[in-house]
This record gives C-alpha cells, sequence and structure tokens, in this order.
C-alpha cells in the first residue's frame, strides 16, 4: 500500500456549506488528510509509521498463533522459500493493510497446520493482530479478514523422507 494523500482542505464558501460533500475515496477506514502520524504533532516533532510497519506487526502476530503453519498463497510461499534460503524473510508475505488516520484494516492469507481447528486459529489469527495493531501501532482495527488458503499435512515438508540408497 502506499502512503496516500488526500486534500481535503479546501475552502468552503457560503453557497458550498450547505452542500453535501462526497467522500474522496470509500474505503474501510478513515483517510487521512496527511501521511499517517502517530501522536499530536507539536513543537517537539510527529511520529509517521509507515504502511509496510503495520503489515509487519500483522505478519509477526498472525505467525506467533498455534496452528498458523505460514503466511501467503502457493505463489507467495513458493518465493518465500527462497527469500528464506537467503536469509531474506519477508515477514509482510500474505498480509495486505488499509491504513487511514486512526484505524486500520487487514486481510491475512494463512495456511493452517492439520489437525488444527481451523475456525479457532482463524479467530486467534484476529485476536492476535488486532492486539499487537492497537498495542504496537497505536491504531484502532476496524476488521482483520483471514483467508485460509491450505491445510499443511505432516510430512509435507519432507517430500523425499525415504531412505538413501548411496551414501
Amino acid at each position: 500500500m502506499s502512503n496516500e494523500q488526500v486534500n481535503a482542505t479546501a475552502p468552503e464558501t457560503a453557497k458550498g456549506a450547505s452542500a453535501a460533500k462526497a467522500p474522496a475515496s470509500v474505503g474501510r477506514v478513515d483517510r487521512p488528510a496527511t501521511p499517517h502520524t502517530q501522536g499530536d504533532v507539536d513543537a517537539s516533532g510527529r511520529t509517521t509509521i509507515a504502511n509496510d510497519v503495520v503489515a509487519k506487526v500483522a505478519g509477526i502476530a498472525a505467525r506467533e498463533v498455534s496452528g498458523v503453519f505460514a503466511l501467503g498463497g502457493g505463489g507467495a510461499r513458493a518465493f518465500g522459500a527462497i527469500r528464506d534460503a537467503i536469509n531474506a524473510t519477508d515477514l509482510t508475505q500474505g498480509v495486505k493493510v488499509e491504513v487511514g488516520e486512526t484505524q486500520a484494516a487487514v486481510d491475512l492469507t494463512i495456511v493452517v497446520d492439520y489437525p488444527a481447528p481451523i475456525q479457532t486459529v482463524a479467530e486467534n489469527v484476529r485476536v492476535s493482530v488486532t492486539d499487537a495493531i492497537t498495542r504496537l501501532v497505536g491504531l484502532e482495527v476496524v476488521e482483520v479478514n483471514v483467508d485460509v488458503n491450505d491445510v499443511h499435512l505432516p510430512g509435507e515438508d519432507h517430500e523425499d523422507d525415504t531412505e538413501q540408497r548411496v551414501s
């Protein structure tokens, strides 16, 4: 997601004040008039939090939930395996966020370990992600959508677990 700016500071005239204004964009969260900032702007400065930071917090929180094997769809996981091999893990894989001035919405794609109860894992992911974003970033989380893309079966990681014929 990019840090888009919406210019909502057009002056109103006496004629235009009574006319209804259409929102600049329709989304799931409130839209900032300036880049996303945390806290009050004062003489000591301001803090700007990038959307990727919110996505990374959500990704880490989701991965910590018991029963979550991985994040992302099949193609993303294949590229993720390559990134992992060169020690460049993408913690935002399978995570999309929409960040507003005071709110965030999250979409996650996960793979659940078999035989973990899928609904329970999804609910635990929602709670963990909501708590982490609220606690660490200070945003209200309006929704966390969880897309269960696959179920990981024990032993799937090791396709060639058979005894070696030669040494």
